[in-house]
């Protein structure tokens, strides 16, 4: 796919998945999340960036750890989740948190601008992984900490079949190499490529958790990064691709529910210094 294609698919897609995402995403992704920020090791006087943010999950876990004069800022490619991160930082009193729609590949800050640089499951979308995580050695000051969280192989991931069952109905792919960082070293090589030292990886085997058929297909369709193809379905084609992915979750079947297997893979890397991040 064309990268700058791509990158509309991207943004518009989480435009229509804004309104689905926490209540499908909060709990299934805070295993990545956690492990992320323990990685980064964030101290009160750090300055961060959070990139790919979405609705500010981890922006607004970071922004209760640094002291409230210090700013952390989320960005993301999504207008909507822009606006509703910067709601829900409001609503939780995270007054040190600021938002804004940016590119991963392209951030607009100097060089040497923050301490840490933390990315929750949002590379594995970029057309150009490596090159945002250039970005993310440039505006890291020396000694800073870059980590970032991907889903892991594809075979350890039960929910996989949603890209294809989705490209089967669509011109192009919605996200044709999801799963390359995850795969063995990928993401670690990545880091080290991009100029990071002392880099230490984290695979977590996970479970998504739904209650129902409804709750699994509103999660994959309306609050993924398929959300701008499925919007597009007609009720009949939802409907068959609704039950194709129900098919190939049955092997993750309890009952009415669902419990499906899933790795996330975490990565931290340091700028130009010798001591290792915790």
């Amino acid at each position: 796919m064309d990268a700058n294609l791509q990158r509309r698919v991207q943004r518009y897609g989480w435009d229509k998945a804004v309104s689905n995402y926490e209540r499908s995403w909060h709990a299934q992704l805070e295993p990545a999340q956690t492990a992320l920020l323990e990685l980064a090791n964030i101290t009160p006087r750090d300055c961060i960036l959070d990139v790919a943010c979405g609705t500010g999950l981890v922006t607004i876990r970071a922004a209760a750890v640094v002291d409230p004069e210090c700013e952390i800022v989320g960005t993301d490619i999504s207008e909507q989740m822009v606006a509703a991160a910067r709601l829900a930082a409001r609503v939780r009193g995270a007054t040190n948190a600021r938002f804004e729609r940016m590119d991963a590949e392209d951030l607009k800050f100097a060089e040497e601008s923050f301490d840490a640089v933390l990315c929750a499951l949002g590379l594995m979308y970029l057309p150009e992984p490596e090159k945002a995580l250039r970005e993310f050695h440039r505006i890291l000051r020396p000694g800073g900490r870059a980590v970032a969280a991907v889903w892991g192989q594809r075979n350890r991931c039960g929910w996989a079949e949603i890209f294809s069952i989705v490209d089967a109905r669509v011109q192009s792919d919605v996200c044709p190499m999801f799963f390359r960082l995850g795969t063995g070293d990928g993401l670690q090589h990545a880091f080290v490529a991009a100029g990071f030292t002392n880099t230490s990886a984290r695979r977590l085997d996970t479970h998504l958790h739904y209650a129902s058929a409804e709750e699994a297909c509103v999660a994959a369709f309306a609050g993924g990064p398929v959300g701008l193809a499925y919007s597009r379905f007609s009720d009949d084609v939802k409907q068959q691709a609704h039950t194709e992915y129900l098919l190939s979750l049955e092997p993750y079947r309890r009952g009415k529910a669902y419990a499906v297997p899933g790795e996330f893979v975490v990565v931290a890397g340091i700028k130009g210094a010798a001591v290792q991040s915790k």
